[in-house]
């Protein structure tokens, strides 16, 4: 059993709220297929313009190049915009252009979804965090939705808000860091008091930024792949959980934090605003080149965790699944049986990647998991442009 000391930062008191419109896979995909063949009809501008044939290929590219329904069974998505003929208006009105709307609508409608999800995520009478850290890479507003809801709730002399923005995927493991670092230095400061807890909340769009005028395979990928999350979790030291009454439920303690650049890889991955949303960039050998620094990268966490070769047979992996064949190709660089991964598949596959919510949503898993008994390591990887490779380990608690 590896010590948890009383002072050790642990994740705690998690909730979701998940996207108010949920669709099956398959239904996305002819969704996604018919939305390109009106954006194609749009840019056509030509009566003799076969748009069912266009729609019918458009299918089969997808299902070719798009991850398939048995491993993302559902999505979330804020939009609720399902009408194939690209004429039902909003963000995606292909009709009017075949890009869909314009960034500036996009970040409009940003503002407005996340704050509401903040206000769903905050429904609850509770005591104010010290520090709220608000996460996000898929739209930016100022006043945030994470200030404004200090505001609305009279938190203002109160709550710190710091933003943590644009780091993608793996943000969740950066945030987590910034908060062990504010518990560490109330504790050092005269203000011991104020050293409460540490709130982080993710509000992730990711379908706002589809691209309906793009047929590339890359951009087929990331179509099917990304849905929308939002949750919210605390870091606490074990002492003030108590002070305070600590939330029901399992925590995570965590015991080492690590991050690192794979070399070589710099351009591998990207997330970039554009005229019409956010783009991303993604290589074909990005899963490999994230396998081929796994085994040294975990060997140097657990090491700095105080853990040992023994320890990862019985461990979870949150593995951040930033499509199936990243989940296939840590599995297979580890050595990792199909249980110690089933946690990061069964949340890819009900909910789709949803960027940086993604992770948080496998550790909320695992807290609440049965079958996973206090005691057991668990341990988290997440990427992102640079490529970033992020760690940490946990034991649950």
């Amino acid at each position: 059993m590896l010590p948890v000391r009383r002072d050790t930062p642990r994740l705690e008191n998690f909730h979701s709220v998940r996207a108010p419109h949920v669709a099956a896979q398959a239904e996305s995909i002819e969704w996604l297929a018919a939305l390109h063949a009106a954006a194609e009809r749009t840019r056509a501008a030509d009566d003799s313009f076969d748009e069912a044939g266009f729609r019918a290929r458009m299918g089969k590219l997808l299902r070719r190049y798009g991850c398939s329904p048995d491993k993302i069974a559902t999505r979330g998505h804020s939009l609720g915009e399902t009408d194939p003929s690209g004429r039902a208006g909003g963000i995606y009105d292909v009709a009017q252009d075949p890009a869909g709307a314009r960034s500036s609508a996009r970040t409009a409608a940003y503002a407005q979804i996340a704050e509401a999800a903040m206000g769903c995520l905050y429904a609850g009478d509770e005591p104010p965090p010290r520090d709220l850290v608000h996460v996000t890479c898929t739209g930016y507003a100022s006043p945030s939705a994470a200030q404004r809801l200090v505001a609305r709730r009279g938190w203002e002399r109160t709550t710190r808000v710091t933003h943590a923005y644009h780091m993608g995927c793996y943000a969740s493991l950066p945030a987590v860091r910034i908060a062990a670092g504010f518990l560490a230095a109330a504790a050092r400061s005269l203000a011991e008091g104020d050293a409460r807890r540490v709130d982080i909340v993710h509000n992730e769009l990711c379908t706002l930024h589809v691209q309906p005028a793009d047929h590339s395979p890359e951009q087929l990928v990331v179509q099917t792949l990304f849905a929308d999350g939002h949750v919210r979790y605390s870091v606490r030291h074990d002492s003030e959980a108590d002070a305070e009454g600590a939330a029901t439920g399992a925590s995570l303690a965590i015991l080492a934090l690590r991050e690192e650049i794979v070399a070589g890889s710099v351009d591998s991955m990207a997330w970039s605003v554009s005229d019409y949303g956010m783009r991303m960039g993604l290589s074909r050998e990005a899963p490999q080149l994230i396998a081929q620094a796994a085994r040294e990268f975990v060997g140097a966490l657990f090491a700095e965790a105080g853990a040992d070769a023994g320890d990862v047979a019985r461990a979870t992996f949150a593995i951040h699944p930033g499509g199936p064949k990243v989940i296939d190709v840590m599995q297979q660089a580890l050595e990792l049986r199909d249980e110690q991964v089933a946690a990061s598949r069964a949340v890819l596959l009900h909910y789709g990647n949803m960027s940086s919510a993604t992770l948080p949503h496998i550790w909320m898993t695992v807290a609440g998991a049965a079958d996973v008994p206090a005691g057991t390591p668990v341990v988290s990887l997440a990427f992102g442009p640079g490529l970033t490779l992020s760690g940490a380990f946990m034991v649950k608690c």
